[in-house]
């Protein structure tokens, strides 16, 4: 099968040598032809992964019309912010046998949408899913045992996604819960800075440990308040996210978190970033629809103070340490 990955950066380079270790034919869209030119002669990605060597089933392309006609499963992994506009210039070539299956954690800006719901705005595909979990990009190209899980309304588009993503070292579990699996992955990416401003700050496990529990708490009442199980963030979708992106320095969101701690300002980070922390942005989205909801979210309002309101990490953790003096918190 001829499969589209849609994105160059480091998942999406993951994802393309995963599909072409797995025998399919994989036609990949970048924005830069500088980089579709290296891949298809040298098969590796100059700017993501560059030690990773991508097979000869690999083809990289800027055309993102081949994408649409010639791919019958489409992988999108371009960053949250892109996410519209690509699909709506990808939607001319879609029709409704296409499968989409998105692998991108955020959160629209002012609409609230998940991704899911602005892929079936700006396309005429039903058959819509999202692969989400603790897949840190590097790991899986090492071809380290990984999972994930993809969620969707049909069960088409899981069973292609595992056929297509099932490996030796990568297994795929389904779920029915979109919802859920994508507010798990997205609202992730907060917590994975406050882990970062923790760990550097040089607090320990039982810190670390704090943070994770309680903020997955933060995520679970998030998601049940729009309409989630709370099932899917016990399990990869969820904690096991959670826990490979707080706790790993491979984490963009964690590095944010880490700088943020040793004293340099947002600006700094941000303009020294050649990829995108997704936990920025969110941060501020999930901030204003947790407020919108009325869902209790402590941990994401103080890394919201301490992104956008210049507040130091150290009053926030204060903050946060005293705050059940006077709310009482019901578990998960």
């Amino acid at each position: 099968m001829r499969v589209g990955v849609v994105g160059g950066g480091s998942w999406g380079t993951a994802l393309a040598q995963l599909l072409a270790d797995n025998g399919n034919d994989v036609l990949f869209w970048m924005r830069h032809g500088e980089a579709a030119e290296a891949i298809n002669r040298t098969r590796h990605n100059p700017r993501y992964l560059p030690e990773v060597e991508l097979g000869p089933g690999v083809q990289a392309t800027t055309e993102l019309a081949r994408i649409g006609s010639e791919c019958r499963v489409v992988l999108m992994v371009v960053p949250s912010h892109g996410l519209r506009a690509v699909a709506r210039e990808l939607g001319d070539q879609l029709d409704g046998g296409h499968v989409l299956i998105h692998g991108v954690k955020g959160i629209e800006p002012v609409t609230y949408k998940r991704m899911t719901q602005i892929l079936r705005e700006e396309t005429c595909c039903r058959k819509i899913g999202v692969l989400s979990g603790p897949n840190l990009a590097k790991e899986v190209a090492l071809r380290q045992p990984s999972a994930a899980v993809i969620a969707s309304h049909f069960d088409e588009v899981v069973q292609t996604g595992r056929e297509l993503l099932w490996s030796s070292s990568f297994r795929v579990y389904g779920s029915s819960d979109v919802v859920g699996v994508e507010f798990a992955g997205a609202v992730k990416n907060v917590m994975a800075i406050a882990a970062g401003l923790a760990q550097g700050l040089g607090f320990g496990m039982n810190t670390m440990a704090l943070l994770v529990t309680r903020g997955l708490a933060e995520i679970a009442r998030l998601g049940m308040a729009e309409g989630a199980r709370l099932e899917s963030f016990q399990g990869l979708a969820g904690i096991g996210d959670l826990m490979a992106t707080c706790f790993s320095p491979l984490s963009r969101n964690h590095r944010v978190g880490e700088r943020l701690a040793s004293g340099q300002t947002l600006d700094e980070i941000v303009r020294s970033m050649d990829q995108v922390a997704e936990g920025i942005k969110t941060t501020r989205t999930v901030h204003e629809l947790a407020s919108e909801l009325g869902v209790y979210m402590p941990i994401t309002a103080g890394v919201h103070r301490i992104l956008f309101e210049a507040v130091s990490p150290r009053e926030v953790l204060a903050d946060l340490m005293d705050i059940t003096r006077y709310v009482y918190e019901f578990a998960p």
